[in-house]
């Protein structure tokens, strides 16, 4: 029983069913309170319900039923509890309605009578009310028109300056109303309008500002010509005043001169400037300068006005490139310019014209062009300055028109150093015009010596009386001890009519290339060094090369050319005079350290021997000339007995042309005298040797010995003095022993003495001898040689044959 009651008082362990129940009881009830939820979504918890086991949607079911049951259940204790207090509720608020509609009758007749009452004082209220209202706005729009009118004044203002183009002042104007007025009254709409428009009126005005600045630099670029024109005359102007202070300078005067155009200048006290003509000009007339010339105030206007708008750098950088475009354009030549000096001349009126324009502008404004600026355009002019001088004086042919050219840069180079710009370039650039100078002067006087030439007669100048004599010796340095203790006139100087007139062309010449070295700022030396350079040219190049022209061309003869020998012997001897008359120019000594020589003496000297050469080649032409009438009939049996004829008038024109040659130094008529013998003695061999001639008679040979017997006479008749014995024989020595040696016929001693210093036939060589030998042979065989020795033809062709193989075994032993 005890046990009983322990086991009745303990409880009993829940069984697995009972577990189940509750696990399942509490996931139903945390599925009912989530759907009871409004806040969470439903789709996850209704998902649950399905997937969770089999049959759990009808056991939901049926706790869904069960929950519900028990809602109702709860709601209908409620009603229940409030329906006593609801019921109370009702039956109260019907008894108040009575009280209430009784009330609201008693206050809706209070609230008419109370109407009725009052509408009159309502009425005057209300007037009251709105003219107090009338009043306030009166005041406020009185308050608000006192703001307004200041503003609408201002635009007026801003109206009228921008019609009188008073651009500056409008702006001025424009940031007041922006900055003042308008921000009083920015309420209203005119004010919002005008803030709106004054944005598009500073366009305006930039737009119009910007146009006034573009017909600015129109307008200078037409009037740059005239503003370079007025700078370098006036440069040119104090060029020449500066010349005439240094002449007056030990007196005292004159004050330092000032010249400008850009009315920085100050003009000299009481003196007098002179002009490219010479004419005078009063010191205190008033001087042009770039403001007189052209309009500046566009510029400063629009600066000021882009300065004021806070786009300065947009100008300037605006105008630098603008000005570096007309820049361009300033320096792009005309194609013609090269032609006259007037296209050079306006060429550098406008590049002077613009660059004095840029001075002006930048000593007048502040900062628009800096001096950075203007030196980088000015090294990009100059260079392109430089290019196209270069090109253009190339094509200059006419020596006046490069020397204006030179004139034109020294005054344009003055011109622009007086304005700050460096040009060294510009001289050294001159330095290069003055060798095309001297090129085309050297062209010119080529012309002037050609025709010099051309119109001389080469032959002595004659002279009538001593103002004749006076005259010649004026223009060129004659001495002659001779010819000045003749008393008696007429005269006959050695030289001919070209060597004085040479002489002044090279003095002009020397005058010519001075006028170039004027202005250059050179000292004297080295302007002797370029006095003495040039003349050098001439003598060296020009006038050496018209003397060998001259000395070549086919219709100069012999005695022209023996006239050419002793006019540059002359010529030769002047060039000592030509030193001095440098040196009375630069007043530099000669024998100064690096003095530059004239090269004279060798100009003549080769012209000289040119044309000692070119007598020595005529002479021998003239010879070949005669040589070509020779008519030996070489088949004769013996010789007519005298000199052939064609020979005779060989010799008679070598006598007349000797005779000419008194006047030549003795040397050159010596050589040309041996050089004609040796010529006709080897033109005579080369007869007897030639190979179209096969055969010759003992007769040929003998009329052939009479003509070398006439050569040899007129060598030993000594046509030109100053030979020593028989050396002009010696020019036929070869011809002589030859012909010996056949007309004596002594094969054996040439044989027998052949190599030997002392042999008698020396100069006949067994070559020359079997040739001629040969050309005998085939005339013996038809018995026209040894005719009267017919009995001993066969010995004699035996002896013949004997010489023949001698002489060729001596050929083969010289050969190997």
């Amino acid at each position: 029983m005890a046990s009983d009651r322990v086991h009745a008082a303990l409880p009993e362990p829940p069984s697995q069913s009972e577990e189940k129940n509750k696990e399942e009881e509490k996931a139903f009830g945390n599925i009912f309170a989530e759907l009871e939820s409004v806040e969470l979504p439903l789709g996850a918890t209704l998902r649950s319900i399905y997937d969770d086991q089999p049959n759990a949607h009808k056991r939901f079911m049926e706790k869904l039923d069960a929950r519900i049951r028990n809602h109702d259940r709860e709601i209908e204790k409620m009603c229940n509890f409030h329906h006593q207090g609801f019921v109370d509720a009702i039956t109260e608020l019907l008894k108040v309605r009575a009280d209430a509609e009784k009330l609201m009758g008693q206050v809706t007749d209070t609230n008419r009578r109370l109407q009725e009452a009052g509408r009159e004082v309502t009425a005057q209220t209300e007037e009251v009310i709105r003219c107090r209202i009338q009043q306030r706005n009166m005041a406020t729009t009185v308050e608000k028109l006192h703001l307004c009118i200041p503003v609408l004044e201002k635009y007026s203002k801003l109206k009228e300056q921008l019609e009188s183009k008073r651009y500056y002042a409008a702006l001025k104007t424009m940031e007041q109303l922006e900055k003042v007025f308008i921000p009083r009254v920015s309420q209203y709409r005119f004010c919002q309008i005008m803030a709106e428009n004054l944005p598009r009126l500073r366009e305006e005005i930039k737009e119009i500002s910007m146009s006034d600045l573009k017909d600015f630099l129109e307008s200078i670029r037409k009037h740059s010509n005239k503003i370079g024109e007025t700078a370098m005359r006036q440069a040119q102007q104090h060029r020449t005043f500066n010349s005439a202070v240094a002449k007056q300078a030990s007196i005292g005067h004159y004050s330092n001169p000032v010249y400008s155009l850009n009315g920085r200048a100050h003009t000299h006290n009481g003196l007098m400037m002179n002009d490219e003509a010479g004419e005078e000009e009063e010191a205190d007339e008033e001087v042009l300068t770039a403001q007189d010339l052209v309009d500046f105030s566009p510029v400063y206007r629009c600066l000021h006005i882009y300065t004021v708008l806070g786009d300065r750098e947009t100008f300037e950088n605006y105008y630098r490139k603008q000005r570096k475009k007309q820049a361009r354009l300033v320096l792009q030549p005309q194609a013609n310019m090269h032609e006259t000096v007037e296209g050079y001349r306006r060429y550098f009126n406008q590049i002077v014209g613009f660059f004095v324009v840029e001075d002006h502008i930048l000593h007048a404004t502040r900062g628009l062009v800096t001096r950075v600026f203007t030196d980088e355009l000015w090294n990009m002019a100059l260079s392109k300055i430089i290019a196209v001088l270069r090109t253009h004086s190339s094509y200059c042919d006419d020596p006046d028109l490069v020397l204006e050219l030179k004139n034109l840069i020294v005054i344009f180079a003055d011109t622009l150093q007086g304005y700050g710009f460096p040009v060294n370039r510009l001289f050294d650039l001159l330095f290069e015009v003055r060798d095309q100078y001297n090129e085309t002067l050297l062209k010119k006087w080529a012309l002037v010596f050609r025709e010099i030439f051309e119109l001389d007669n080469y032959s002595p100048i004659p002279v009538e009386t001593e103002e004749e004599y006076k005259l010649v010796v004026s223009r060129f340095p004659f001495h002659d001890a001779e010819i000045e203790k003749q008393q008696d006139f007429p005269k006959k100087l050695p030289m001919s009519q070209s060597v004085p007139q040479i002489y002044t062309q090279v003095k002009e010449l020397i005058y010519a290339s001075l006028k170039f070295s004027e202005s250059l700022h050179r000292s004297s030396t080295e302007i002797d060094d370029m006095l003495r350079k040039s003349t050098n040219l001439l003598l060296t190049r020009t006038l050496s090369s018209c003397l060998q022209s001259l000395i070549k061309k086919p219709h100069i003869g012999l005695t022209e050319l023996v006239q050419i020998i002793i006019n540059t012997t002359h010529l030769e001897q002047a060039c000592k005079y030509l030193e001095e008359f440098i040196t009375n120019i630069t007043n530099v000594s000669p024998e100064t350290v690096h003095t530059t020589r004239l090269y004279g003496l060798s100009t003549f000297k080769d012209a000289r021997h040119a044309a000692e050469g070119e007598i020595y080649t005529k002479l021998n032409q003239k010879i070949d000339e005669f040589i070509q009438l020779a008519d030996y009939e070489w088949g004769m049996s013996e010789s007519d007995g005298r000199a052939s004829g064609y020979l005779m008038d060989l010799i008679n024109f070598l006598r007349s042309t000797f005779q000419v040659f008194t006047h030549l130094p003795g040397k050159v008529a010596q050589t040309a005298c041996m050089s004609a013998c040796k010529h006709l003695s080897t033109s005579l061999m080369q007869m007897l040797l030639d190979t179209d001639l096969k055969q010759i008679s003992m007769g040929a040979i003998q009329q052939f010995n009479l003509d070398v017997i006439q050569c040899e006479l007129f060598a030993s008749s000594e046509p030109v003095p100053g030979f020593q014995g028989d050396t002009l024989q010696l020019a036929f020595i070869d011809l002589r022993q030859l012909l010996d040696l056949f007309m004596v016929w002594d094969w054996s001693t040439y044989l027998a003495d052949y190599g030997q210093p002392t042999s008698k036939y020396l100069r006949v060589n067994p070559a020359t001898a079997l040739a001629l030998l040969e050309k005998m042979k085939d005339t013996s065989k038809k018995n026209n040689i040894f005719s009267q020795f017919r009995k001993n033809d066969r010995d004699k062709q035996k002896l013949i044959e004997t010489v023949v193989k001698q002489l060729r075994s001596l050929v083969n032993g010289m050969s190997s």
